[in-house]
């Protein structure tokens, strides 16, 4: 298998995946898992790491595309515990195989080719305008995201490694000319085909269900026939949003929060830069500084700086713009070369050779962009909003602990509570823990609703908090225990649903009569019965097996029969209780694919084999790896 991968890896398939990696960037948090100095472990493969960051990150990410994808429906989900620990599991199993593959990229010695890195960036969305590549966009998502440039390439290098091998993998499968064109027939073969429904409806009168059928269905059954428990509810919510409205806010208070604020209201001097990088190690030295000393001496001869990055330059990049490294503001470069930047007086000086641990850099100053700050008029609404917000939050935390006291030193009832909230008490109707009204779908609302507590002592809950900004107290108002209903309860249900199903029984058994009749030859005496009960054939021409407007159970199998003779007919029940005879006239075979659909469908059927070769391939690494899991358990599991 890696001798495949290894071959895999420098394949066609490979590269064009390498180039057209997408790189999504969470915004929140990137930067901050790059430059993590301190992380505690969650879990380790093979003596290798994976950091809290990495699963906090993973978590975000795919949190925010399922609630893209899913909107409201995700919300709900996430109010479930046991759901929620297997999401995150899931996705630590997620680290732990990109872990395993990395492992295995290194093992395999496969290695990603500056070219290959930088294709990777030029072709990525995020950082294209119009569908070209815009290095002032991607200078300035770096730099949103804390990263250098350096650092962005070392972890797109490693991505695109693991990139080889789950390539490979996937690619390692085929399918055969002949597989692909059997395949194709399959799916655009058609059939011509006779189907004649017979209602259930129609044999009722003919079948009884005694008392003990009825009886010993129950006895059977009887887990079935179990009610859920119920509550209703009655209940105060305060939201911060209910307090915004009675907030006041003075001219001195909103000077006050401008002062106490001033510093996010400044934009700090920001500065754009070019640089001429040499890269440098033990050997180099004294030789790239003098190189350093003559490329600046050339530079106050006149020479051009951008002609020299791109001549000299070990910042490949950066060197075919000019050596232009966009605006930046303080604390985001290396701390030598932003006080080399910011010591420079005027656009067009040069620095003298800045030491820092990338090398050796020449650095030229292409523009100031001077401190600004905003005036509290151009922020008048903004900070009025905010502070009206501070002061519901802070009320709503003070009511907050005076509602949960309370609700504990009056139990009897939420007058009180409701009073001081300043909301009406609501009610609910009676609900079971499977259609709980949304407010109270979540474990923690359920779990409060059907608590002994509240159900046999008849006391308010404590303060339930729906978030941090939104509080529910509740108190149970009906409660109905779960229950088994007597057999004089649903004998009318039993009877029915018993009936329904001799019905389609006789209505079989009838069927294969008729079907018996036509193998037979007898094929007057079946149509002689079909008219006596008024029924008749509907025919279909070139039925396809899939879309079909039939009944599943029919097309199912209408592709299963023949043509032939004695084999083209059968009887199947159909989903809504009744039966139907299916009879097959005549089966069209497809022509064979053109060139283009053969690739397509080619293609498809060896990503299906290569998805399962690869789920192969990472429960082989695991099998041979040492892995130990810190997140979700408690402790340590041994895999």
């Amino acid at each position: 298998m890696l001798e495949r991968i290894r071959e895999g890896s420098q394949g066609l398939g490979a590269k064009i995946i390498l180039g057209l990696v997408i790189i999504t960037f969470a915004l929140a948090g990137v930067g901050s898992y790059l430059n993590a100095t301190s992380d505690q472990p969650v879990a380790t493969v093979n003596g290798d790491e994976i950091g809290q960051s990495s699963l906090e990150r993973a978590y975000q990410n795919e949190r925010a595309r399922m609630e893209q994808q899913y909107g409201d429906a995700f919300t709900d989900m996430m109010a479930d515990s046991e759901y929620m620990r297997s999401f995150r599991r899931n996705l630590l199993d997620r680290l732990i195989a990109d872990k395993l593959v990395e492992q295995a990229a290194e093992e395999l010695g496969l290695r990603v080719s500056d070219q290959q890195v930088k294709q990777a960036i030029l072709d990525t969305p995020s950082f294209q305008i119009a569908g070209v590549f815009n290095n002032d966009r991607y200078q300035a998502i770096l730099r949103q995201n804390a990263l250098q440039p350096k650092d962005f390439r070392d972890t797109l290098r490693r991505d695109l490694t693991r990139q080889q091998v789950v390539t490979a993998v996937l690619g390692s499968e085929f399918s055969l000319d002949s597989e692909s064109q059997q395949a194709y027939r399959l799916q655009q073969q058609t059939r011509d085909l006779g189907y004649l429904s017979i209602p259930a409806s129609a044999f009722g009168q003919e079948v009884d269900v005694s008392d003990e059928e009825i009886n010993a269905f129950y006895q059977a059954n009887i887990a079935s026939f179990d009610t859920q428990e119920k509550v209703s509810l009655r209940y105060v919510e305060l939201e911060v949003e209910d307090l915004l409205s009675d907030a006041e806010v003075s001219e001195t208070e909103l000077e006050e929060y401008y002062q106490l604020n001033a510093e996010q209201y400044r934009s700090e001097e920001e500065r754009r830069a070019s640089h001429i990088l040499l890269e440098v190690d033990d050997d180099n030295a004294e030789e790239q500084m003098a190189l350093a000393q003559e490329l600046r001496q050339r530079l106050q001869d006149g020479e051009d700086f951008a002609a020299l990055a791109e001549e000299y330059s070990d910042d490949t990049f950066s060197a075919e713009n000019g050596g232009d490294l966009d605006w930046f503001g303080r604390e985001v470069m290396d701390p030598d070369f932003e006080e080399a930047t910011f010591a420079l007086q005027q656009e067009g000086d040069i620095s003298e050779p800045v030491t820092t641990e990338f090398g050796i850099h020449l650095i030229k100053l292409t523009g100031i962009k001077p401190e600004q700050v905003q005036s509290l008029e151009e922020l008048r609404d903004e900070i009025t909003a905010q502070v009206k917000r501070d002061k519901a939050v802070a009320e709503f935390y003070d009511l907050h602990e005076q509602i949960a006291r309370v609700a504990f030193e009056m139990p009897d009832n939420l007058d009180e509570v409701a009073q001081l909230a300043g909301q009406p008490v609501q009610s609910t109707s009676l609900f079971s823990r499977t259609d709980a009204p949304e407010l109270f779908s979540s474990n923690q609302m359920m779990n409060a609703a059907f608590s002994a507590e509240l159900i046999e002592d008849r006391v308010n809950s404590d303060v339930i908090d729906v978030s941090s900004e939104h509080l529910v107290v509740m108190r149970v108002g009906e409660h109905q225990p779960q229950r088994t209903r007597a057999l004089d309860e649903v004998e009318p249900m039993i009877y029915e649903q018993l009936q329904a199903q001799k019905a389609q029984q006789a209505a079989r058994d009838w069927a294969k009569e008729i079907l018996g009749d036509y193998q037979s030859g007898e094929t007057d005496a079946a149509e002689e019965k079909l008219a006596q009960m008024s029924l008749s054939w509907e025919e279909y021409e070139a039925q396809m097996r899939y879309g079909a407007s039939l009944p599943p159970a029919v097309i199912e199998e209408a592709f299963r029969l023949s043509a032939q003779q004695n084999d083209n007919m059968a009887v199947v029940n159909t989903n809504d209780g009744n039966v139907a005879l299916v009879r097959v006239d005549q089966i069209h075979t497809a022509d064979d694919a053109e060139p283009a659909m053969l690739g397509q469908l080619s293609e498809q059927l060896s990503e299906g084999r290569g998805q399962r070769v690869y789920m192969d391939f990472i429960e082989a690494l695991k099998e041979d790896a040492d892995i130990e899991v810190y997140a979700v358990q408690p402790e340590p599991a041994q895999y």
